[in-house]
């Protein structure tokens, strides 16, 4: 990219875009991926496109993690269609394939990139203000997970093998405090303590799931509560996004994740963790709404399972925090010396006040599935 932070040179013509080029400019603040909007004149309307370059250390066939998005929001469009749904390239996420047909382009520098049309008069939340928001995100997911239920086919490609896999990740975290290559697990002893003493429990999802007592489904595998587009208009849910790692799972993985992102009362990366505690109110009212969508194909394995799911999915996220920091930050962007223990630190906080109200938890699902 150049100084000013604009795409570079002749990629954004390289996709079926029609008009002229008026400007482009970095957008949004994601961990992985970089991601630029630009807005073009097309016979006097001025519209917008959101271009990514994929991280390909991150994801290691990018062809198939778009292989797997294309065949997801064609399938979301034809249900939405069915369903007799209006404004259908807002509810769901529209690729735009490259002038040759395919689905990303390469650089000369052979990075990938991909365009899709740009959702406007929409945005993302960080942080839930009210019952009512954490009821229509719940209803999202589980519309969504309804969604797909039904995608015919081959079996979508694993976009990063055992992404959610809790045994392969405390590998990955053992390796990290032996190796420890920059001398950091001095400064993170008692969260590296906190994961060993957990590691059992940690592996619950990840065992049901090999096991066979939760079927595996299409699932986001990332459906925290900033990826969900909200129109500016009536406030209400559109669509998911951030699709790289939709892919088999259990639905599970999302709902924990939506648990863990939307009954938190602060952000991932709080650091006065006396901030960061678990909402049951939020909590029960992002249920209601996942449930309201997803109870009709939910079996018995994974209604038993609701209650630990927030817990296990932020469990999770703390362990890749903390191996990521042990490593030296090579996986999630930071913005500060330190940032990747803050958020492990934080999570680990709202574990400790979801394991506080957990007899609270298990007795409203026990009611409410």
């Amino acid at each position: 990219m150049n100084s000013e932070g604009s795409l570079p040179e002749g990629v954004a013509e390289c996709f079926a875009i029609y008009g002229e080029l008026e400007s482009s400019c970095l957008f949004g603040s994601g961990h992985i991926n970089t991601t630029f909007v630009s807005r073009w004149n097309q016979a006097g309307a001025r519209v917008r496109y959101l271009h990514q370059l994929i991280n390909d250390r991150v994801f290691l066939e990018p062809g198939e993690v778009m292989e797997n998005i294309d065949r997801v929001t064609r399938h979301i469009a034809s249900v939405l269609r069915g369903e007799g749904e209006a404004d259908i390239s807002r509810r769901t996420l529209t690729v735009v394939p490259s002038r040759d047909g395919r689905l990303f382009v390469r650089d000369g520098g052979g990075g990938w990139w991909r365009t899709y049309l740009f959702v406007e008069r929409a945005h993302a939340l960080d942080v839930v203000s009210s019952p009512s928001e954490a009821f229509f995100l719940g209803k999202a997911v589980g519309r969504f997970q309804r969604q797909l239920a039904r995608l015919e086919g081959k079996r979508l490609n694993e976009t990063i093998p055992g992404f959610h896999n809790m045994e392969s990740r405390y590998r990955a975290f053992r390796g990290a405090v032996e190796r420890d290559p920059l001398n950091r697990a001095g400064t993170a002893g008692a969260e590296i303590d906190f994961m060993l003493e957990n590691e059992e429990r940690g592996a619950v999802l990840t065992r049901a799931l090999t096991e066979g007592r939760v079927p595996e489904r299409v699932c986001h595998n990332d459906a925290k509560i900033n990826n969900i587009l909200i129109d500016d208009g009536d406030n209400r849910a559109l669509c998911v996004v951030d699709l790289d790692t939709v892919m088999p799972g259990t639905c599970l993985f999302d709902v924990g994740d939506l648990i863990r992102t939307v009954a938190a009362r602060a952000k991932e990366d709080e650091r006065d963790l006396s901030q960061v505690e678990f909402d049951f109110p939020f909590f029960t009212s992002l249920v209601e709404g996942y449930l309201s969508e997803a109870s009709s194909f939910l079996t018995t394995g994974e209604k038993e399972l609701l209650a630990e799911s927030g817990r296990n999915i932020t469990h999770i996220m703390a362990l890749r925090f903390l191996t990521d920091y042990l490593n030296g930050d090579t996986y999630y962007r930071t913005s500060r010396p330190g940032h990747n223990l803050d958020r492990a630190r934080n999570q680990i906080a709202l574990v400790r006040s979801m394991d506080r109200n957990r007899e609270k938890i298990t007795r409203f699902l026990l009611e409410a599935v």
